[in-house]
Parts: structure tokens; sequence; C-alpha cells
């Protein structure tokens, strides 16, 4: 069974958010220990800001997709 889009438009952000409290609260150093990419921090911070961006591509294309087929 797969997940709607709005359900999952809700729950990535929310685990998104869980992981960076969670990262904030293990990490005695969390801003200045995130900058290697074995540290579960660094992919904490990465994730909430790598989704909005996939989105907003992703909606762009789709976008033009729709415009240029109705041209």
């Amino acid at each position: 069974m797969f997940l709607s889009l709005p359900t999952l438009t809700v729950l990535i952000p929310l685990v998104s958010l869980a992981g960076l409290f969670y990262s904030a609260s293990v990490e005695e150093n969390f801003p200045q220990g995130c900058t290697s990419t074995s540290s579960l921090c660094f992919y904490s911070l990465l994730l909430p800001i790598t989704i909005p961006v996939y989105v907003f591509f992703h909606l762009w294309t789709w976008m033009g997709i729709k415009l240029f087929r109705h041209n």
C-alpha cells in the first residue's frame, strides 16, 4: 500500500524535523560537528534542505510540461 501525496507532504518534513532535533540532542557540538559526511548530524541538516528543493523543481518541471502541452 502506497501513501498518498498529501500524507507524504506532511510526513516527510515531520520526520526530517524529528531527525534534526534528535541530532541536536545527541551531538555535543551540534552546529560545528556537522561538517563530516560520516556523521548523522550532516544528513539531518541536509534532508530538510533537499526535500523542498526537490519539490520545487518537481513542480517547476510539471508546470513546464503543462505549459508546453497546451501551447
